[in-house]
Protein backbone atom coordinates (compact mmCIF):
# COMPACT_ATOMS: atom_id res chain seq x y z
CA UNK A 1 0.00 0.00 0.00
CA UNK A 2 1.18 2.95 -1.19
CA UNK A 3 0.92 5.83 1.62
CA UNK A 4 0.39 9.83 -0.10
CA UNK A 5 2.15 12.53 0.03
CA UNK A 6 0.95 15.85 0.00
CA UNK A 7 3.76 18.42 -0.23
CA UNK A 8 3.70 22.58 -0.45
CA UNK A 9 6.09 24.17 -2.99
CA UNK A 10 6.40 27.78 -1.66
CA UNK A 11 8.79 28.92 -4.75
CA UNK A 12 10.32 32.03 -4.06
CA UNK A 13 8.06 33.75 -1.26
CA UNK A 14 8.07 34.23 2.44
CA UNK A 15 10.01 36.23 4.21
CA UNK A 16 11.89 34.06 7.52
CA UNK A 17 8.85 35.43 9.90
CA UNK A 18 6.20 34.95 7.36
CA UNK A 19 7.43 31.02 6.82
CA UNK A 20 7.94 30.64 10.56
CA UNK A 21 4.52 31.89 11.39
CA UNK A 22 2.87 30.23 8.37
CA UNK A 23 4.47 26.88 9.13
CA UNK A 24 3.38 27.11 13.17
CA UNK A 25 -0.35 28.43 11.84
CA UNK A 26 -0.62 24.62 9.97
CA UNK A 27 0.85 22.51 12.67
CA UNK A 28 -2.15 22.33 14.66
CA UNK A 29 -4.69 22.24 11.68
CA UNK A 30 -2.91 18.85 10.48
CA UNK A 31 -2.11 17.50 14.13
CA UNK A 32 -4.45 14.44 13.69
CA UNK A 33 -3.84 13.58 10.06
CA UNK A 34 -2.29 10.11 9.53
CA UNK A 35 -3.46 9.18 6.33
CA UNK A 36 -0.85 10.75 4.29
CA UNK A 37 2.69 12.40 4.78
CA UNK A 38 2.96 16.02 5.00
CA UNK A 39 5.40 18.32 3.02
CA UNK A 40 6.47 21.77 2.71
CA UNK A 41 9.46 23.32 0.65
CA UNK A 42 10.21 27.02 1.92
CA UNK A 43 13.16 29.20 0.30
CA UNK A 44 16.61 28.04 1.59
CA UNK A 45 16.68 31.29 3.63
CA UNK A 46 13.38 29.48 5.87
CA UNK A 47 14.56 26.07 5.97
CA UNK A 48 16.36 26.01 9.44
CA UNK A 49 13.76 28.38 11.20
CA UNK A 50 11.31 26.14 10.25
CA UNK A 51 12.10 22.81 10.71
CA UNK A 52 13.06 23.90 14.36
CA UNK A 53 9.43 24.77 14.73
CA UNK A 54 8.09 21.80 13.12
CA UNK A 55 10.64 19.27 15.18
CA UNK A 56 8.74 16.46 16.69
CA UNK A 57 5.33 17.17 14.57
CA UNK A 58 4.15 15.13 11.30
CA UNK A 59 4.98 18.21 9.05
CA UNK A 60 8.41 17.29 7.12
CA UNK A 61 10.54 19.87 5.52
CA UNK A 62 11.75 19.98 2.42
CA UNK A 63 14.15 22.48 -0.22
CA UNK A 64 13.63 23.33 -3.49
CA UNK A 65 16.51 22.42 -5.02
CA UNK A 66 19.98 20.95 -4.90
CA UNK A 67 23.65 21.12 -6.28
CA UNK A 68 24.91 18.34 -8.19
CA UNK A 69 27.95 18.60 -6.28
CA UNK A 70 28.26 16.33 -3.29
CA UNK A 71 31.86 17.72 -1.79
CA UNK A 72 32.31 20.76 -0.80
CA UNK A 73 34.30 23.61 -3.25
CA UNK A 74 34.13 26.77 -4.75
CA UNK A 75 30.66 26.77 -5.85
CA UNK A 76 29.57 30.27 -5.42
CA UNK A 77 25.58 30.39 -4.89
CA UNK A 78 25.00 26.20 -4.90
CA UNK A 79 23.99 24.42 -1.34
CA UNK A 80 25.10 20.84 -0.87
CA UNK A 81 22.84 18.25 0.36
CA UNK A 82 24.11 17.83 3.35
CA UNK A 83 24.05 21.24 4.22
CA UNK A 84 19.86 20.83 3.64
CA UNK A 85 19.90 18.03 5.54
CA UNK A 86 21.72 19.63 8.79
CA UNK A 87 19.51 22.90 8.34
CA UNK A 88 16.91 19.82 8.99
CA UNK A 89 15.25 18.96 5.71
CA UNK A 90 14.61 15.19 4.37
CA UNK A 91 13.04 16.13 1.11
CA UNK A 92 14.33 17.95 -2.32
CA UNK A 93 12.39 18.96 -5.50
CA UNK A 94 14.35 17.97 -8.14
CA UNK A 95 13.93 19.21 -11.74
CA UNK A 96 10.87 21.72 -11.64
CA UNK A 97 9.69 22.90 -14.85
CA UNK A 98 10.49 26.09 -13.37
CA UNK A 99 14.12 24.95 -13.28
CA UNK A 100 14.30 23.39 -16.30
CA UNK A 101 12.40 26.20 -18.24
CA UNK A 102 14.17 29.75 -16.59
CA UNK A 103 17.48 27.93 -15.68
CA UNK A 104 18.48 25.68 -18.63
CA UNK A 105 18.83 22.55 -16.23
CA UNK A 106 18.85 20.12 -18.51
CA UNK A 107 17.21 16.11 -18.21
CA UNK A 108 21.43 15.24 -17.37
CA UNK A 109 21.35 17.80 -14.73
CA UNK A 110 18.56 16.44 -13.00
CA UNK A 111 20.02 13.06 -12.65
CA UNK A 112 23.01 14.20 -11.45
CA UNK A 113 20.57 16.12 -8.70
CA UNK A 114 19.02 12.97 -7.90
CA UNK A 115 22.03 11.26 -7.54
CA UNK A 116 23.66 13.85 -5.19
CA UNK A 117 20.16 13.73 -3.02
CA UNK A 118 20.51 9.94 -3.11
CA UNK A 119 23.86 10.52 -1.64
CA UNK A 120 22.70 12.31 1.40
CA UNK A 121 19.62 10.24 1.72
CA UNK A 122 17.59 12.97 0.81
CA UNK A 123 14.15 11.92 -0.83
CA UNK A 124 13.85 13.27 -4.03
CA UNK A 125 10.57 14.42 -5.28
CA UNK A 126 11.47 14.08 -9.25
CA UNK A 127 9.81 16.56 -11.56
CA UNK A 128 8.41 15.88 -15.08
CA UNK A 129 5.76 17.11 -17.70
CA UNK A 130 5.04 18.39 -21.14
CA UNK A 131 4.41 21.73 -22.14
CA UNK A 132 0.95 22.69 -23.85
CA UNK A 133 2.13 22.06 -27.52
CA UNK A 134 3.42 19.25 -26.91
CA UNK A 135 0.62 17.53 -25.59
CA UNK A 136 -1.95 19.33 -28.42
CA UNK A 137 0.79 17.79 -30.60
CA UNK A 138 -0.26 14.20 -29.02
CA UNK A 139 3.91 14.28 -28.24
CA UNK A 140 3.16 14.03 -24.29
CA UNK A 141 4.17 10.81 -23.66
CA UNK A 142 6.77 11.04 -25.78
CA UNK A 143 7.86 13.61 -23.65
CA UNK A 144 7.40 12.00 -20.63
CA UNK A 145 9.27 9.16 -21.77
CA UNK A 146 12.65 11.19 -22.62
CA UNK A 147 12.45 13.09 -19.27
CA UNK A 148 12.25 9.45 -17.44
CA UNK A 149 14.57 7.63 -19.77
CA UNK A 150 17.38 10.70 -19.25
CA UNK A 151 17.29 11.86 -15.96
CA UNK A 152 16.68 8.32 -14.53
CA UNK A 153 19.46 6.84 -16.63
CA UNK A 154 21.97 4.17 -14.33
CA UNK A 155 19.50 3.97 -11.42
CA UNK A 156 19.29 0.94 -10.26
CA UNK A 157 15.95 -0.38 -9.01
CA UNK A 158 17.18 0.56 -5.02
CA UNK A 159 17.60 3.56 -6.26
CA UNK A 160 14.22 4.19 -7.48
CA UNK A 161 12.17 3.39 -4.00
CA UNK A 162 14.11 5.92 -2.50
CA UNK A 163 12.30 8.43 -5.27
CA UNK A 164 8.89 10.10 -5.05
CA UNK A 165 7.85 11.43 -8.18
CA UNK A 166 6.00 14.17 -9.29
CA UNK A 167 4.09 14.58 -12.82
CA UNK A 168 3.55 18.59 -13.71
CA UNK A 169 1.91 19.21 -16.75
CA UNK A 170 3.62 22.41 -17.17
CA UNK A 171 0.37 23.42 -18.76
CA UNK A 172 -1.46 23.31 -15.97
CA UNK A 173 1.25 25.26 -13.58
CA UNK A 174 -0.14 28.61 -11.70
CA UNK A 175 -2.22 29.21 -14.86
CA UNK A 176 -5.59 28.01 -12.89
CA UNK A 177 -5.88 24.91 -15.55
CA UNK A 178 -5.84 21.86 -14.06
CA UNK A 179 -5.64 18.81 -16.02
CA UNK A 180 -8.66 16.52 -15.18
CA UNK A 181 -8.55 13.42 -13.02
CA UNK A 182 -8.84 10.71 -15.68
CA UNK A 183 -5.82 13.26 -17.69
CA UNK A 184 -3.69 13.11 -14.75
CA UNK A 185 -4.82 8.97 -13.68
CA UNK A 186 -3.69 7.93 -18.13
CA UNK A 187 -0.18 9.26 -17.24
CA UNK A 188 0.57 8.19 -14.37
CA UNK A 189 -0.53 4.76 -15.68
CA UNK A 190 1.59 5.57 -18.77
CA UNK A 191 4.40 6.24 -16.56
CA UNK A 192 3.90 3.35 -13.92
CA UNK A 193 3.89 1.41 -16.57
CA UNK A 194 7.19 2.44 -18.29
CA UNK A 195 9.01 1.99 -14.25
CA UNK A 196 7.65 -1.57 -14.78
CA UNK A 197 8.93 -2.33 -18.13
CA UNK A 198 12.24 -0.24 -17.60
CA UNK A 199 12.54 -1.74 -13.89
CA UNK A 200 9.99 -4.09 -12.53
CA UNK A 201 6.59 -4.67 -11.74
CA UNK A 202 7.19 -4.21 -8.03
CA UNK A 203 9.31 -1.19 -7.75
CA UNK A 204 6.91 0.63 -10.12
CA UNK A 205 4.36 -0.77 -8.01
CA UNK A 206 5.62 0.88 -5.07
CA UNK A 207 6.75 4.16 -6.37
CA UNK A 208 4.75 7.61 -5.58
CA UNK A 209 3.36 9.47 -7.87
CA UNK A 210 2.16 13.10 -7.02
CA UNK A 211 0.04 15.11 -9.49
CA UNK A 212 1.12 18.66 -9.25
CA UNK A 213 -0.85 21.44 -11.63
CA UNK A 214 -3.16 24.19 -9.77
CA UNK A 215 -4.24 21.75 -7.38
CA UNK A 216 -6.92 23.37 -4.84
CA UNK A 217 -9.05 22.48 -2.15
CA UNK A 218 -11.52 22.25 -4.95
CA UNK A 219 -9.63 19.70 -6.91
CA UNK A 220 -8.08 17.32 -4.55
CA UNK A 221 -10.40 14.94 -3.39
CA UNK A 222 -11.50 13.70 -7.49
CA UNK A 223 -7.82 13.59 -8.02
CA UNK A 224 -6.86 11.18 -5.19
CA UNK A 225 -9.90 8.76 -5.86
CA UNK A 226 -7.85 7.94 -8.68
CA UNK A 227 -5.83 4.70 -8.41
CA UNK A 228 -2.53 5.81 -9.27
CA UNK A 229 -2.10 9.34 -8.17
CA UNK A 230 -0.27 8.88 -4.93
CA UNK A 231 -0.25 12.98 -3.32
CA UNK A 232 0.07 16.25 -4.81
CA UNK A 233 2.52 18.89 -5.07
CA UNK A 234 1.21 22.19 -4.30
CA UNK A 235 2.00 25.73 -5.36
CA UNK A 236 0.12 28.53 -5.03
CA UNK A 237 -2.43 26.39 -2.77
CA UNK A 238 0.12 25.77 -0.15
CA UNK A 239 1.41 29.36 0.30
CA UNK A 240 -1.86 30.02 3.16
CA UNK A 241 -2.02 27.14 6.10
CA UNK A 242 -5.74 26.97 5.94
CA UNK A 243 -6.05 26.65 2.25
CA UNK A 244 -3.16 23.35 2.29
CA UNK A 245 -4.52 22.16 5.66
CA UNK A 246 -7.81 21.61 3.44
CA UNK A 247 -5.59 19.73 0.45
CA UNK A 248 -4.05 17.56 3.47
CA UNK A 249 -7.15 16.66 5.07
CA UNK A 250 -8.84 15.67 1.46
CA UNK A 251 -12.00 13.51 1.56
CA UNK A 252 -11.32 9.81 1.42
Amino acid sequence: MRKSVIAGNWKMFKLVSDAVNTALALKPLVTNVNHCEIAIAPPYTSIKPVADRLEGSNIKVGAQNISTEIKHGPHTGEVCGDMIKDAGATYVIVGHSERRSMYGETDAIVNKKIRAALYFNLTPIVCIGEKLEERDAGNAQAVVTSQLERSLTELTASDLVRIIAAYEPVWAIGTGRTATPDQAQQMHVFIRQWLSSTFDKSTADSLRILYGGSVKPENISDLMRQPDIDGALVGGASLEAESFARIVDYDR
